[in-house]
């Protein structure tokens, strides 16, 4: 029986990238298997996942033109912010290195019993899906601290930007993180629903829509799983009578256009006291026009494609 595949998309050139064979049933049970058991070892030690943290973070920025690029031919964002997710997902990785023994000592309270402590602890391994918008933050803003914390990751990114997905993998293979430790699905919905249904797969983390979150929350809670959704958002853009109008039409333009606008924390409504509408309105008008749609590849353009049609 022929696999089935799953092509990326160049938004800007409408280009096939790349074809990629869906992982079946058995491969999802081998890679969660392999997290399970990799998961005994890495546990143990918060010292040896700080250093691996930080090493991971330094192939992120030691390659960090190269798999800028891979985020804009994948789904369009502008060069510049590509540049700068990575950045973000060096910083976000040194952070929790950083902290992460402090945020896991043990907790003492006071309670009747002679001693009481609150001890934090692993779950095991995380299955995760993931969005397009932010391919490498959003796999990196929750693997940092639930690696720092002890766990093994399986990652299902969105089908539009897999190689993002797998270039992660691969940093954390460079690094030379233990097998199993990170690990990078090829798949579509159907791939995390069988990951959600893994046997081998302790809890369960999704960033997306509501409608999609619900059914994500179903079916892990049917198999007693905890989940932690981050899901749309309608974010007010307040801009009250003392504020510095230069300055809020500059993080009003920023809020509604960075990424396409394609974010769930994108600016979606404005409220904005009547005495200062006008030269708000104006200002945000101006600077609007200023931008400059074009090839997301160049350091020159502002908004590049949509991620699709």
């Amino acid at each position: 029986m022929d696999k089935k595949k799953l092509k990326t998309t160049n938004p800007a050139t409408e280009e096939v990238i790349n074809e990629y064979e869906i992982v079946s049933k058995e491969q999802i049970e081998e890679i969660t298997k392999r997290a399970k058991n990799a998961f005994q070892e890495w546990k143990k030690e918060p010292s040896k996942r700080a250093e691996y943290l930080y090493q991971v973070a330094d192939i992120f920025r030691k390659d960090k033109e190269r798999l800028a690029k891979v985020i804009t031919n994948e789904m369009g964002k502008i060069i510049r912010e590509a540049r700068a997710e990575v950045e973000k997902c060096a910083w976000v990785m040194e952070y929790y290195a950083d902290n992460g023994r402090v945020f896991l000592t043990d907790e003492i309270v006071n309670t009747d019993a002679r001693k009481s402590f609150i001890a934090f602890e692993p779950l095991g391994v995380i299955g995760s899906i993931m969005p397009w918008n932010f391919p490498y933050w959003q796999g990196l803003r929750f693997a940092s601290p639930s690696l720092m914390a002890g766990n093994t990751i399986v990652l299902k990114p969105a089908s539009a930007t897999m190689q993002c997905g797998i270039e992660i993998e691969k940093a954390f293979e460079k690094a030379g993180v233990p097998p199993g430790v990170f690990q990078t699905i090829v798949g579509d919905s159907t791939a995390a629903e069988m990951l959600i249904d893994s046997e081998n797969t302790n809890a369960v983390t999704f960033t997306g829509s509501v409608p999609v979150g619900a059914k994500v929350a179903q079916r892990a809670t049917s198999k007693l799983k905890k989940t932690v959704l981050e899901l749309g958002g309608s974010d007010p853009f307040i801009v009250c009578e003392d504020a510095d109008i230069e300055e809020a039409s500059t993080g009003a333009v920023k809020g509604r256009f960075i990424n396409c606008g394609q974010s769930c924390i994108a600016t979606k409504r404005f409220f904005v006291i009547k005495k200062i509408a006008n030269e708000f309105i104006e200002k945000f008008v101006q600077k609007t026009e200023k931008l400059n749609v074009g090839d997301p590849l160049s350091d020159q353009t502002d908004i590049g494609p949509l991620v699709n049609s």
